[in-house]
């Protein structure tokens, strides 16, 4: 029965737990459906704690037995846990339960895939698997025995004893339980080596499934190159004699940074050119990067309560964000990081879904696993590093690990090393961190007798729960640049404190034209009237990388808006300024690729909406084609040239400089396609010898039409391979015509290899669908009943990824009267599910609002 009122977790009632844990003893006995587990836990009084109730989470749990000091006890069992009577002295408690890792379909706690038992434990998983206090603030080492017949027996930290069915690992490391990993099965591994720099050797596994192993090459290089980044830029070595890392194909998740033990969704970890994308292998190595750098932020130092979520997962997105923009191109990463950002954080942001990135409270947490916490957490470390410089964010990080190593941390011990360490004040940039919304920049400017005045207003809008929003610090880059093209003031940082305020530059000859938030300095929208000509000028002129870019979005942009309100023609000077661009030879190949980008279709409804226009969205898609179109007729000589330039005649190599090449190329090749039918396009589906250029064509064969036959022959090619075959569901759906989008998905939804229980199939299949926004909207309402028909079909199953997906609702009042009831019909209807899950329950709730 589905919990009417479920409980809502608040920051303020956070209370220690009344009791520390000494050491945990673990023995497994494996079985698919009646997996035994023996836990034997030392517990103290926490003289800290006021509440000293003894109450272990457990969820799905058969207890055998349980005891305390040796001496049978009878604990009192619900849903949810157990309470028990203790010493008020130090005791050992010693349980054991009986789980069913063959039923438990949510891939939370112990279960199985593919015949592989395998855990998941973040953020409250460890309760499916024994009675223990499963909270980030209750940390200890573990010990750990894995009996089976599996080939394969892994646990966290060092290894032990090992023999025939049996297996033992030594976690010296306190950790909490959520950190805990199991891997059982047929497994092969892929070996390496790292010697830390104070000389210390650590064994490096990748295992995988058998016929895996010619993917695992790449993984093993990214870690050994994240290794050594976090020595060299964050002074942080590795702490155990292994490390190893497992690839799952059922994963809610992209991976999992277990202590010394890492679990990969396979797509986060496999690859080779032919069955992967060079966007594939930057994804795997920023991830495996991503996983390896919580060894220190979210491991050693991890979080004291689920709320500080954005403490580990914001920094560390911005590690590996610092080490993705030294492994390849730092422009290039910033300005990807920032429309990935725009996409789902602002839009969350701007919805029923809005929240601080360290909310006040929730319903359940696995919620809030979300582009706040993690993007929008990030940005404010890149701020903080800003407003103190290099120096003093260094100065800072030591002091942080130094003091914390070991710890389960808050925002404000975070922020009080940064304090010490710099002597700043920051109280207000806490409002960062407490206050949901996008901040709004209002920039104006005037010049008289050779001083220019920019003038900031910042507001932030209402968002659920917060409607007074105080003016928060913003650091904001500007650069200044002369008639003539020329920089006359090189970027300065001005830190903005107040609602308004106003900044003079004296000497200059003449009126500049301001370069305003270079690098995207902050996650805030500006807003400054100016016009097409000044957009041209910065795309031709700025020195600052991102605003180059920028110039050019919003020529696209502006002209788009205008197509749309007032019915104009595609705009000149955006069709001749995206052309010089594409010919500076000097450009990275890869940035003058990400300047062919256009905006979303979910961008422009935004806009839109946001200047008082409801948003059609067979409109947008419409305009955005006449756009395509005209920009390939106005370069089908341009387009040709630089196809044949940047074709990559060396062996594949998945690095910045041959992957850049092959985007610009794909990018031209999308161009001719527009005007040849695809014919080019199925030259190079023909000769691909990678998965980037196949994948490219192949694309650009069903934007085209012409696709049939590739769609047969590229599923008969790779239909053994789980994870191409992913892709293969993806594109046609992403690419299906506005009217047909929904039917593709539901066509699909039926062929054999559609499973639900995977969720990388049921996002390849329903999540395309979403990001389909012209197909998902259509105006028959068919788009949402296929999703919200799936969703219903999922929670019962995998409530975590069902409640993610309901996202694909979140901005549903910025349309039309008819589409919004077509849209409140489905989330009512998935509401009024009999059992429906806390986790779903919650997030359509939120998003179906008063």
């Amino acid at each position: 029965m589905k919990d009417a009122s479920p409980q809502t977790i608040y920051l303020k009632d956070y209370t220690p737990f009344g009791f520390r844990i000494d050491e945990v003893a673990l023995t497994f006995r494996l079985d698919p459906s009646a997996t035994r587990v023996i836990s034997r836990i030392a517990f103290r009084p926490n003289p800290e704690a006021q509440d000293r109730r003894f109450f272990l989470h457990g969820e799905k749990l058969k207890l055998i037995s349980a005891s305390i000091d040796g001496q049978p006890v009878a604990p009192d069992v619900t849903d949810e846990g157990l309470t028990c009577e203790v010493p008020d002295t130090p005791f050992v408690w010693e349980a054991e339960v009986e789980i069913d890792p063959q039923a438990n379909t949510a891939l939370e706690g112990l279960y199985m895939s593919n015949g592989m038992y395998c855990t998941q434990c973040e953020a409250e998983g460890f309760r499916k698997i024994t009675y223990y206090p499963d909270r980030p603030d209750v940390l200890a080492p573990f010990d750990v025995r894995i009996e089976g017949e599996e080939k394969v027996l892994l646990s966290n930290g060092n290894p032990g004893a090992q023999g025939d069915g049996f297996a033992e690992w030594h976690d010296p490391w306190p950790k909490p339980a959520y950190l805990f990993a199991l891997v059982a099965g047929d497994l092969v591994n892929h070996p390496g080596h790292f010697t830390t720099r104070s000389g210390k050797p650590v064994e490096l596994n990748v295992w995988v499934r058998p016929g895996d192993e010619n993917k695992c090459a790449f993984a093993m290089e990214s870690l050994i190159k994240s290794m050594k980044w976090d020595e060299e830029v964050y002074g942080r070595e590795y702490d155990l004699d292994i490390f190893n890392i497992v690839a799952v194909d059922d994963f809610n998740m992209g991976a999992m940074e277990n202590k010394g033990l890492n679990i990969f969704n396979s797509a986060a970890v496999l690859a080779n050119p032919a069955t992967s994308t060079d966007m594939n292998f930057e994804r795997i190595e920023a991830i495996i990067a991503h996983e390896y750098f919580h060894n220190w932020t979210g491991n050693r130092i991890t979080c004291r309560d689920w709320f500080q979520l954005c403490l580990k997962e914001g920094l560390t997105v911005f590690r590996d964000s610092e080490f993705t923009a030294d492994m390849r191109s730092a422009a290039v990463k910033r300005i990807s990081d920032v429309i990935a950002l725009r996409a789902r954080q602002f839009r969350e942001d701007n919805g029923p879904l809005a929240h601080p990135v360290r909310p006040e409270s929730f319903v359940e947490i696995n919620n809030f696993y979300t582009a706040t916490v993690y993007e929008k957490g990030a940005e404010l470390i890149g701020m903080l590093k800003t407003l103190v410089g290099d120096e003093g964010y260094a100065k800072a990080l030591d002091l942080y690990f130094e003091r914390h190593d070991g710890d389960a941390a808050t925002i404000e011990d975070w922020l009080a090393v940064f304090e010490e360490a710099t002597g700043r004040d920051l109280t207000q940039f806490m409002r960062w961190y407490t206050d949901a919304g996008t901040p709004r920049l209002k920039v104006t400017d005037d010049y008289a007798d050779g001083t220019y005045t920019l003038h900031f207003e910042q507001s932030t809008p209402p968002t659920p729960g917060q409607t007074d929003k105080p003016p928060r610090v913003i650091p904001i880059a500007v650069g200044l640049l002369g008639p003539n093209g020329d920089e006359v003031l090189e970027t300065q940082v001005l830190e903005m404190t107040e609602t308004k305020q106003s900044f003079s530059f004296e000497g200059l000859g003449a009126k500049p034209v301001p370069s305003v938030l270079r690098g995207f300095s902050a996650p805030v929208i500006v807003e400054r009237e100016t016009d097409n000509a000044e957009r041209a000028f910065l795309l031709a002129h700025d020195t600052d990388p991102f605003n180059k870019w920028e110039a050019g979005r919003d020529l696209a942009r502006d002209g788009l808006l205008a197509m749309l309100r007032d019915g104009a023609q595609p705009d000149d000077l955006y069709l001749d300024a995206v052309q010089a661009m594409l010919r500076d030879d000097s450009l990275d190949p890869a940035f003058r690729w990400l300047a062919l980008g256009l905006p979303s279709q979910d961008d422009l409804a935004q806009a839109l909406y946001d200047g008082g226009t409801t948003p059609d969205p067979q409109a947008i898609w419409e305009a955005l084609e006449t756009l395509k179109h005209a920009r390939a007729e106005a370069m089908q000589d341009l387009a040709p040239k630089l196809y044949a330039q940047y074709q990559v005649t060396e062996p594949y190599q998945p690095n910045a400089e041959q992957s850049g090449a092959r985007a610009l190329a794909n990018g031209a090749l999308g161009l001719i396609t527009r005007l040849d039918g695809g014919a080019q396009a199925q030259a190079q589906y023909d000769a691909a010898d990678n998965m980037t250029q196949q994948l490219a064509a192949f694309s650009c064969l069903l934007q085209a039409g012409k696709g049939d036959a590739a769609t047969q022959a590229f599923y008969d090619q790779w239909r053994h391979d789980r994870l191409v075959i992913d892709k293969w569901f993806s594109l046609q759906v992403v690419n299906a015509a506005p009217e047909d989008a929904a039917d593709v998905a539901e066509r699909l939804t039926g062929h054999p290899d559609f499973s639900m229980k995977n969720p990388n199939r049921f996002r390849a299949t329903l999540g395309a669908l979403a990001m389909n926004a012209v197909g998902f909207h259509h105006a028959s309402g068919k788009g949402y009943r296929v999703l919200a028909d799936w969703l219903i079909k999922l929670d019962p199953l995998n409530p975590q990824t069902t409640a993610r997906m309901c996202s694909a609702f979140e901005t549903w009042r910025r349309y039309d009267a008819d589409r919004q009831a077509k849209i409140a019909a489905e989330l009512d209807r998935i509401l009024a599910v009999e059992g429906l899950s806390r986790d779903t329950t919650e997030m359509v709730s939120r998003i179906r609002g008063a």
